[in-house]
């Protein structure tokens, strides 16, 4: 009896010892799921939803994130395409929405749809270029004043990039604008593709707004005007392993969305090859 006491006593001692860093190597391991911006499926998701959800989720990805629209669903829509969801496995982590939706005519309305979907973030897909400040600090007033709105609801604003917002001058582009006027809450959906289109460095971006982006559209680009978007993941000029390295040391990314604006495929087999290409990069099966 003493000595099983005893070995019990050792056991649980040596146990106690591993457990964090297991949890801490569990943790490290565990792999940032990656989905599927729906406009790069959209021809086929106006013609059958649920039919090219559920084709998504067959090649692998592990989310997908619906766009502007979303917002015409009913309330049974919505319902039963977050059951679709459940029974897949798969999760809508955001929405991408139009300006107007973030208006206080239709801001609760966007709440509720997103927490049927079980989203945690609704993001703000577009800004028309502004001339000056007073209109990008409209756009940060208007990203902060939402979250007063989502967050008692479990939801965050986010703000997601295109070319615009990249130009000007070093310290003075609407991007590092948007950053510093708006909540740390408010997510910076970096959008790749635009990012190096316009010049900008993404790796260099992500380091200078650590925890901020916590989503990411994996989109291709070429600096081949007969290519430009038209190019597969991993097959442009974006150097993706630098990016997923600062995105995962200190981005806080999430989870990863892979966007295409089309290519010599068709969309559902473009959206197929990419996830392939991606996780081939990420030495995934």
């Amino acid at each position: 009896m003493p000595f099983t006491s005893s070995l019990s006593r050792r056991s649980f001692l040596a146990i106690s010892a591993i457990l964090p860093w297991a949890f801490k190597s569990a943790a490290a391991d565990r792999s940032i799921p990656v989905g599927l911006e729906l406009y790069s499926v959209r021809d086929a998701l106006k013609q059958d939803p649920e039919g090219t959800v559920r084709a998504v989720a067959q090649m692998g990805y592990q989310a997908v994130e619906f766009y502007a629209p979303y917002f015409e669903w009913t309330d049974a829509q919505a319902k039963q395409m977050r059951k679709l969801l459940d029974d897949l496995g798969i999760r809508c982590y955001s929405t991408h929405n139009n300006a107007d939706y973030f208006l206080p005519k239709n801001i609760n309305r966007v709440r509720d749809l997103n927490v049927t979907l079980g989203c945690k973030y609704v993001v703000l897909a577009w800004s028309d270029p502004k001339t000056g400040p007073d209109g990008w600090k409209a756009v940060a007033d208007q990203l902060n004043s939402a979250t007063e709105t989502l967050e008692p609801s479990g939801l965050k604003p986010g703000y997601h990039n295109h070319q615009a917002e990249f130009t000007g001058a070093v310290g003075q582009r609407p991007i590092d604008f948007l950053a510093k006027n708006t909540k740390p809450s408010v997510m910076l959906q970096l959008d790749v593709g635009t990012c190096v289109e316009a010049g900008s460095d993404p790796v260099a971006w992500i380091r200078a707004n650590p925890g901020r982006i916590r989503s990411i559209h994996c989109k291709e680009w070429s600096p081949d005007p007969n290519k430009g978007y038209k190019v597969l993941f991993g097959e442009g000029v974006v150097d993706w392993k630098g990016i997923f390295q600062a995105a995962e040391g200190v981005g806080g990314i999430e989870y990863y969305l892979i966007e295409q604006e089309g290519s010599r495929f068709s969309e559902l087999e473009t959206a197929r090859r990419c996830l392939q290409s991606f996780r081939a990069s990420r030495g995934e099966r």
